[in-house]
This record gives C-alpha cells, structure tokens and sequence, in this order.
C-alpha cells in the first residue's frame, strides 16, 4: 500500500503522524512511505532522519494526497484538504466528527473511508485517545495555572499557594484520563482538587490512589452547581465515546464563579461540557466570558509537540500497520477494533454517536461495505 503523511496545517499544529521508526516499520512490512517536506520539524524529526528510514520526500500536499492507497494524519482535515478525501481514499485520523457537522458533510460528500483514532476502541478502553488525554490532562493544569495569572486576565492566584496562603481551588469534572491526569497535576502542585465523576467504582478507585489534597463528589447538576463558586480553576474532562460532550456548566453558572476564574475545557474537541466554550488556537487561546477566562485550545498536545507526537505514534503504529496490511474492507470485516474506528464509509455514517449528533441514518459497519 502507498501511503501519504501530510504536514498538518491547522493552526500552530506542530505534530506528525510518523516518527523514523515508523517509517522503518512501514517500508519493512512492504509498503511505500511518502510524507510531505518538512512536516516532522515542528516534533524535531528532520527529512533526513525520514529518508533514512526509508520515507520518500514529496513537496506539494495535493501531489501526496493524490498519489495515496491511505492517508494518516493527526488532526481532521481543514476546510483546504476537503477537495483532498476522494472516493475509497483511507483516512486514518482524529477525526471527532460528533461536534464538526460541516466536516462530517464533507468526508460524506467525499466517498472516503475514514477510520478514527478516539473511537477505536478495545473493550471499554480507547487506546488512541489515552496518551493524547494523558498529555491534554497534564497540561489542562501547566496552562490553568499560566491562566490564573493576573496579566492573563486571572484571579492572581498560585495553585499551589505558599506557607500561611490558601492554595487555589481546582474542580475536574469528569473522571476518567484527562480528569485523572489532571487532578495528580493539581495535586502534585499543591492545589485543594475535586473530581467529580457518575461513575462510583471510579470514584472509589481515584479515591483509593489519590494523595489526602483531592476529594471525589458525586456529579450532579446540584454538586457541581454548589461547588463552581469556590472554583479557582474548572477543567471540563468529560467524554462520551464518538459522541457530542454534554453541557454541564450552562451560561449561567459563570455568574456564580468569582472575577478571573479560568475555565480549561478540555472537551472542547467534542463541543465542550461548558456551554460557553468554543474553540481557539495556541496563538489566541482565551478568551473573558462573564468575566470568567476561558481557554478552548482544541488541540493542546501539539503545544509539547515532540513528546505528542511520539507518544500518539507508539498508540498508533500498530493500528496503522494492520489496516494498511488488511485492507479497509478486510480490517472492517475482521478486526473489531478497527471496525469501531470506522465513522464514515463511502458516504455512510458508520458510528451511532455521530449519526444521533446530526439526526443521520446510521448503517453499521459491514452493512455498509454491502
């Protein structure tokens, strides 16, 4: 199989989806590797570095998509690439498709077969969403913490507090990767923490491991409405699988929070838990709402590039490897994993979540290939 890795174009973006040993491994199991001129220097992997594992150089973006049996990404295709996704091209990406309905109308539109990495999924793990959660967790706080800041328009108060201060108030909503990575953060810095969580066996676990600063709350619109006022810093962690983020802070909740409390709400990507959150870039990334600070970065990890990307690719290369092996439709009949990544197929939504996002006929998966 021919397969193409663009240099990713949205905005301050600087992840790839292959590293050298990738590449090695590609080229090993028989395949051509093509990746677009420069698309590894923002993660500090040169051309060089590629072409000695075997990667073939190509210059222009249309010239790699068009040359392509499969095509593996990072982020979604922008609006620029839609013309790029043709018929029976395989897009192998995050895609989250359940909060982007002009992206799901066009990979429709284009008759691709785009196989996600967030809704992969092995039991009730998702293996391609985990080391990303890891780092967006880990860094909802590093940069909840550079929010708080008073020249960044925040309250004015370190997390962690000094001896004879009161350390800030962190609540998590949502207890799963990102909340957990997040409240040891919080914790580690010496932050007061609550995590909130529906799922009580979670909550007994994060109990059981967290150190005595965090405290588990049952989630509820009453819990999390008594609690927002005293938050310093409110990080939405929540993720419902290839599925739309239900709103758990609406509008009015901010007028409860204090005057420079800072929002990082990490579902974002999937529509946010914070009915006023919206997306931004690394180059602007808050905005004052309420005059509460909000930061809707919807991809995070590719401020740490480098450690993001090697962390994605050592979650993805094998997933890569095998559907590039078996085929779309072998790897859809075949391999249950990679049958729950399938969203779209030839312009059939094949993920319940994003079919119910958008009012949509779902078709499973090997109903569609008929």
């Amino acid at each position: 199989m021919r397969i193409g890795v663009p240099t990713e174009i949205k905005a301050n973006e600087n992840r790839i989806a292959i590293v050298p040993a990738g590449v090695e491994a590609l080229v090993t199991d028989g395949h051509e590797v093509f990746v677009q001129r420069g698309a590894g220097l923002g993660s500090g992997i040169s051309d060089d570095e590629l072409i000695e594992a075997g990667a073939k150089l190509v210059d222009d973006a249309d010239e790699l998509w068009a040359m392509v049996d499969m095509i593996v990404k990072v982020k979604e295709p922008l609006p620029a690439e839609y013309g790029r996704c043709r018929k029976d091209l395989l897009v192998f990406t995050y895609f989250h498709f359940a909060a982007a309905r002009e992206l799901t109308d066009a990979m429709i539109d284009s008759g691709a077969l785009c196989f996600t990495y967030e809704t992969l999924e092995i039991g009730r793990r998702l293996p391609l969403l985990t080391p990303m959660s890891e780092v967006a967790g880990r860094m909802a706080i590093q940069v909840g913490a550079h929010c708080l800041e008073k020249a960044q328009g925040g309250r004015g108060v370190l997390l962690g507090g000094v001896p004879g201060v009161d350390p800030a108030n962190v609540l998590i909503l949502g207890g799963g990767v990102v909340g957990t990575n997040a409240a040891k953060m919080a914790a580690g810095m010496g932050a007061h923490v609550t995590i909130m969580d529906i799922d009580l066996d979670r909550l007994r676990y994060l109990d059981d491991v967290m150190p005595a600063n965090v405290t588990t709350v049952y989630s509820s619109a009453v819990n999390i409405r008594t609690r927002v006022p005293y938050a310093d810093l409110l990080v939405g962690a929540v993720l419902l699988e290839g599925a739309r983020a239900p709103t758990l802070v609406p509008r009015e909740y901010l007028a409860l929070m204090r005057e420079g409390a800072v929002i990082v709400d990490v579902a974002v990507d999937q529509g946010g838990c914070v009915e006023t959150i919206h997306p931004t870039t690394h180059a602007n990334p808050t905005y004052v709402v309420d005059g509460v600070v909000h930061y809707g970065v919807a991809n995070m990890p590719g401020a740490v590039s480098r450690t993001s990307t090697y962390a994605l690719t050592n979650a993805t290369l094998p997933w890569v490897r095998t559907l590039a092996r078996m085929g779309g439709e072998n790897a859809v009949r075949e391999n249950a994993p990679l049958r729950t990544a399938l969203n779209v197929w030839k312009g059939k939504v094949t993920h319940r979540g994003v079919a119910e996002a958008f009012d949509m006929p779902y078709v499973p998966a090997v109903d569609a290939l008929a």
